[in-house]
């Protein structure tokens, strides 16, 4: 039989997971597939569940939301570890897994994933880094690294919008220099995203982004008028799109270079990304993944 690692977060989103386990193996037993589990905890580090990875093993399959998964890419990468990852979304906004089209149901997502081939994905690199989905800075960048589990957990993606909210009185120009071939930015700004992806808290900023072109998609907005700001975070919400609007530079390359002298960090996924000054490139096809259903 073929193994497949099994490294699960126990705690995120609505905290059921460990009851799919069952379901989780009874799957990759009917595909002739033992899975090797591996249980996140403050007690171990992540790296302990690559200690047994050798050709035995098939792919690895992570539960858990955007920032669990990109820990175990940051840990495969320092490791060289190149079998494919596949993904059950168990986390709160699951962004990644929602546009590669996983199913939320266990079941169902498992014989996705054992029924389908290896596909290659882009994946962005941020200094020493790596991220599968959004790397942002800015306003707004820290909600997710500083908010209540248990807030998280119990009202989902709305605590991320509650939050926001919460930080609106705090609005306040952020001087940032942005380099790449495609443009240069030297301003103020309010919030800044780079995209492999398409979405951040599932709202759909980078409509036009594609996992497998070799491009990241960067949107900058800009500092100005609040009525105007307004009226972009409107947009946001309702998924309309944010080419050629003012206010908004929007672009794609596959390397940018970032200095920024203000207070502010920087998130990837979720979890505390490097400090200043960025340098973010795109490596085409850098990751496999089984299960994706692209559209």
């Amino acid at each position: 039989m073929n193994k497949v690692k099994f490294i699960y977060n126990p705690y995120s989103g609505e905290n059921t997971i460990a009851s799919d386990l069952d379901t989780i193996i009874m799957i990759h037993q009917k595909y002739e597939h033992t899975i090797v589990p591996y249980r996140i905890c403050n007690e171990y580090p992540i790296s302990d569940a690559f200690e047994d990875i050798d050709k035995s093993y098939r792919y690895i399959l992570i539960a858990g939301g955007d920032g669990t998964v990109d820990s175990v890419l940051n840990e495969m990468k320092k490791r060289n570890i190149d079998l494919p990852i596949a993904i059950l979304p168990a986390g709160t906004a699951n962004d990644f897994a929602n546009y590669i089209g996983m199913p939320h149901d266990v079941y169902e997502a498992c014989n996705q994933i054992l029924k389908s081939e290896v596909k290659k994905v882009d994946i962005g690199k941020i200094n020493d880094k790596y991220f599968l989905n959004v790397a942002s800075t800015g306003l707004f960048t820290d909600i997710s690294q500083n908010m209540d589990t248990n807030l998280k957990n119990t009202i989902g993606k709305l605590a991320y919008y509650v939050k926001g909210i919460e930080q609106l009185p705090n609005f306040r120009k952020l001087k940032i220099k942005v380099t790449s071939d495609e443009v240069f930015f030297d301003g103020d700004m309010y919030l800044m995203l780079v995209f492999n992806g398409q979405t951040a808290g599932n709202l759909k900023f980078a409509y036009n982004a594609k996992v497998d072109d070799g491009l990241l998609d960067v949107i900058i907005i800009k500092a100005g008028v609040m009525k105007n700001i307004l009226n972009i975070f409107i947009r946001m919400l309702r998924n309309e799109h944010l080419e050629n609007v003012d206010g908004i530079v929007y672009f794609k390359t596959n390397r940018l270079e970032i200095e920024c002298f203000e207070d502010i960090v920087t998130d990837i996924d979720g979890e505390r990304g490097p400090d200043f000054p960025l340098t973010i490139k795109c490596e085409k096809g850098g990751l496999s993944i089984l299960g994706a259903n692209i559209k």
